[in-house]
């Protein structure tokens, strides 16, 4: 191209992102980079990939209960003008994002200005409710009536509302985004937004598959897709938020060895018995308990010893429970036990502990240079820069491994 050459208009990239992500192969450009990683053949003797997930920042503001009501009643009034011509009590909705008036500091002014809100959500819901909508302003109506509920509870007063002392399931944390969620690494830390769920060859850093979720979706939901390209053999390795054992159950259907870490035992009592000290038979459906006690698994999965530990010598180490113990037995116990077992072994920490945390390299390539925070709202829209983002990363991986043009097509080394 010349050097005035006078390009094109930033919108045009816009205009084929949104073209790809409506077409048939919306990660048609990772699939072709895909391609070449398989024409190069670094994989074909490599049998083993990682499992890992990071958490991506979303793109907006969290927002709390009143400015979501404040935003998502802007956004109704704007699309339908029956909302618009009705008199509302608990803000000027036609300035910008300022907060309602309210003594912030005063939880009974607080709780006023939750029921005014309330109650304008509902004027809105029941006045549009019976009209004939746009596709667009039928989903704003929906979201409306999702965050005028998700966060309150009745007051004490007939017709009030106050905030509830809960958090909802699957909470919307912001309605400009309403797609992101809540986001927990540990019990006291979370962020608000989407979780980047990767596979990855571990000796090379390739990234041989991938998916964006919700920041609420849980690893092992997420984790058949990122092997479902993969051949029987394929040694698949995880930490244990990968140990659920329906995902378990999969790899074995596929003929995928799993060297994923089992999660810990939980113990009634501190130094007591788990799950493990118990026999449990699973061709007769029973469970005998360490004082040689047996009992039948019920229907439900529960094998009940209730009267048996009245006087037990062992009680002290079984439960604290008035009523005797109660033991749970999973319905993929079989898998569970046998994977705490393998763990134990030193085939199992030799691949796990060489091979696992390279991973780690792999989503710091992706993430670096401020790509911890999506790009878009949404998760259609992020897959897809997802998607572009792992694909240019394992360009770069491949061109570090040397990659050419050989007399049979693309080659390392």
């Amino acid at each position: 191209m010349a050097l005035d050459d006078p390009g094109f208009h930033a919108t045009v990239l816009t205009l084929w992102r949104n073209r790809l992500r409506a077409s048939a192969r919306p990660q048609r450009i990772f699939d072709a980079v895909r391609a070449v990683v398989d024409q190069t053949g670094i994989l074909a003797t490599r049998h083993r990939r990682v499992l890992d997930s990071t958490v991506l920042d979303d793109a907006v503001t969290r927002q709390d209960t009143l400015m979501q009501l404040v935003a998502q009643i802007r956004v109704v009034r704007r699309l339908i003008p029956e909302a618009r011509a009705l008199t509302l009590v608990a803000h000027d909705y036609e300035q910008g994002g300022a907060k309602p008036v309210c003594a912030w500091n005063d939880p009974t002014d607080i709780d006023r200005v939750v029921t005014e809100l309330v109650t304008d959500a509902q004027t809105v819901l029941d006045v549009v409710g019976a009209l004939p909508l746009s596709e667009t302003a039928q989903e704003a109506v929906g979201l409306l009536a999702l965050v005028a509920g998700q966060d309150v509870e009745p007051g004490e007063g007939e017709g009030t509302w106050r905030i509830a002392q809960r958090t909802a399931h699957d909470r919307v944390v912001s309605v400009h985004d309403p797609e992101s969620r809540h986001v927990h690494k540990t019990v006291h830390n979370y962020r608000d937004g989407f979780k980047a769920h990767i596979a990855v060859e571990p000796e090379t850093g390739v990234v041989t598959a991938c998916e964006l979720t919700a920041g609420n979706v849980g690893d092992a939901q997420a984790a058949p897709r990122l092997v479902e390209r993969e051949p029987a053999g394929t040694e698949v390795l995880g930490d244990s938020a990968y140990g659920a054992g329906a995902f378990r159950e999969h790899l074995a259907t596929c003929q995928q060895p799993a060297v994923i870490k089992p999660g810990p035992l939980q113990r009634a009592i501190d130094g007591g018995f788990t799950i493990d000290d118990f026999a449990i038979d699973l061709d007769t459906r029973t469970v005998t308990c360490p004082a040689g006690y047996a009992v039948p698994i019920a229907a439900g999965g529960t094998a009940r010893f209730r009267q048996r530990c009245v006087g037990c010598p062992l009680r002290q180490r079984c439960t604290t429970s008035v009523t005797g113990r109660d033991v749970k037995v999973h319905p993929h116990h079989a898998l569970l036990r046998a994977a705490r077992e393998q763990a134990e072994t030193p085939e199992f920490h030799q691949v796990y502990r060489q091979s696992r945390p390279m991973v780690e390299r792999s989503i710091a390539w992706i993430v670096r240079k401020g790509h911890r925070r999506v790009a878009y709202w949404g998760i259609d829209r992020n897959r897809l820069w997802l998607g572009h983002r792992i694909a240019a990363v394992n360009l770069t991986a491949l061109l570090n491994l040397g990659l050419h043009r050989g007399p049979e097509g693309w080659a390392v080394g």
